[in-house]
């Protein structure tokens, strides 16, 4: 959380400026002398020589980070298993922090010192990385993942009511809108064409559809028929369409039932966080709402009021 971090006890501040194959580090002491300058690459036995000899000839270590999620995780587990203290400097706070520094050129280098030095001399700057910030972390890479599936789910879905589209437009009026319900889905994994779907037969239709449509099935039945009917005409490459949609709906199956999987565990890591009933209990707030605003807004300690808050909405 936000707040003041205790230095006293600290005796070399070692900043990172992260990033992907390789870090720039930089110690310095208490007295603000340097202790380290070099790129260190991101691998644990480096991370480790560097972290165990700093311990060994200075005593405890504060590594601070730029960013402690994504590329910055590895460094600070390291740093954690050598018992190290560990920090986090916001990226906005270190380029308001760098324009009181001279020079104006961006550099790795130059990075690194300002995140240690600001560590060292201005520590109410720091968060403190906490569960809070670790669950968040692993939210956002959940999110991430989620939105992904998001993707994949509506491609294949715009992928079917195309096909659709192109081969029977008044089935795809009626299949199109409900294309991602189980139900539909279950239905095209068995008879894909427009053909099949006729030659199943309406009561044959109804009993697939109702195990995940219950209250809808009679209905959904007889609007696939009425549907039918006022297409008699086999448009080509309907033979080649039923073949494909099968396999889409297959795919988009399991994409849906992925997003599913993964909604339980956000519903456990949100569980784990502070702030989620709070956050549950807002009107239109779901689980996955919930989550994108702890990765967007945090604890919420970074925010003096809610009116900040409000205004950065």
């Amino acid at each position: 959380m936000l707040g003041m971090i205790d230095i006293s006890g600290i005796d070399v501040f070692l900043g990172l400026d992260v990033g992907k194959g390789e870090h720039h580090a930089t110690a310095i002491t208490p007295a603000g002398k340097k202790a380290f300058d070099r790129r260190l690459p991101n691998s644990e036995p480096k991370l480790r020589e560097v972290f165990t000899k700093l311990k060994s000839k200075h005593g405890t270590v504060l590594v601070i980070v730029d960013q402690p999620a994504s590329i910055g995780t590895l460094p600070l587990a390291v740093a954690r298993a050598l018992n190290c203290e560990v920090a986090y400097l916001p990226g906005l706070t270190m380029r308001r922090i760098a324009d009181l520094h001279p020079g104006e050129a961006k550099t790795d280098a130059r990075d690194a010192f300002i995140i240690a030095d600001a560590a060292r001399s201005m520590p109410h700057t720091l968060r403190a990385i906490d569960a809070d910030d670790e669950t968040v972390a692993a939210l956002e890479m959940l999110v991430c993942f989620d939105n992904d599936l998001v993707a994949e789910a509506n491609r294949l879905s715009n992928r079917l009511r195309g096909l659709f589209t192109q081969v029977h437009p008044h089935l795809e009026r009626v299949l199109g809108p409900r294309m991602q319900h189980p139900a539909v889905l279950a239905l095209l994994e068995h008879f894909g064409s427009p053909a099949q779907l006729r030659q199943a037969g309406r009561r044959r239709i109804a009993t697939a559809i109702r195990p995940k449509a219950p209250r809808t099935a009679d209905r959904l039945s007889s609007a696939i028929f009425t549907a039918l009917d006022e297409q008699t005409v086999v448009v080509p490459g309907t033979g080649a369409a039923s073949l494909i949609v099968p396999s889409l709906a297959r795919s988009l199956t399991g994409f849906l039932e992925q997003r599913r999987l993964l909604e339980k565990r956000l519903e456990e890591l949100l569980a784990a966080h502070p702030l989620s009933t709070i956050l549950t209990s807002m009107p239109g707030v779901g689980v996955r709402t919930a989550a994108r605003l702890l990765i967007d807004v945090g604890g919420g300690t970074r925010f003096p009021s809610a009116a900040h808050l409000a205004a950065y909405a």
